[in-house]
């Protein structure tokens, strides 16, 4: 008779192998653990678009607006103390008021006095020089300043001839120094002129003389 084996023997037989295979699931489980990334992504980022930036100008006003000036500011009245007594002021219209009498007026300004020219610019008849002008300008003695420091040109001389054709005030007018103005001055003094005339009579005239100093090479 065969000998029927105890259900424990199987069990224990199996022991082994159901252990083997249980660790060998929990590894591959647990490498595939590993591998697996579960890191948590993080959150995702939105970019926004910009926006258009609007710039606000500022409108400056060029028209400037005219304000009105202020109303004068109205005066301060002044407290007056009521214990003040104001003196009446007597006014004595009682003078006896001559009407018919004449007045005593000041007297008048006494007019300023100008001295009235008493010579002509212009007349009928215009003084004339005797002898020329070129007999005048042969009586000039150059200055040795004059001539040393080489001036040369024309001095005027401005007199006044009188009645008896005879020079009269005679100043430069328009000199250039180095002598020459002093004697043109000297050359015209001793001029002789025939008198002016103005309907007819001899009258005192403003004339006016160039003298010229060149010299000669």
């Amino acid at each position: 008779m065969f000998e029927r084996k105890k259900p424990e023997a199987d069990l224990r037989k199996y022991y082994t192998i159901l252990l083997q295979s249980g660790m060998l699931i929990t590894l591959v489980i647990f490498i595939i653990a590993v591998k697996v990334d579960i890191t948590s992504l993080g959150p995702e980022e939105f970019v926004m678009d910009e926006q258009e930036i609007v710039e606000m100008e500022e409108i400056i006003q060029t028209r400037q607006i005219e304000t009105p000036p202020p109303p004068p500011r109205p005066p301060v009245p002044v407290e007056v103390p009521n214990d003040e007594i104001i003196e009446d002021v007597d006014i004595d219209i009682s003078a006896d008021l001559d009407l018919g009498g004449q007045l005593s007026m000041p007297p008048p300004p006494e007019p300023d006095e100008e001295e009235e020219e008493d010579f002509f610019v212009v007349v009928e008849d215009m003084p004339e020089l005797i002898g020329g002008l070129a007999e005048l300008q042969r009586q000039i003695r150059y200055p040795e300043m004059a001539r040393r420091a080489g001036i040369e040109g024309r001095v005027y001389i401005q007199f006044i001839v009188n009645e008896r054709g005879e020079v009269e005030d005679p100043v430069v007018t328009r000199g250039i120094g180095g002598g020459a103005d002093e004697e043109a001055l000297r050359v015209v003094s001793q001029a002789q002129f025939r008198p002016g005339l103005q309907r007819g009579r001899p009258v005192r005239v403003q004339y006016s003389l160039p003298i010229v100093f060149r010299l000669q090479n």
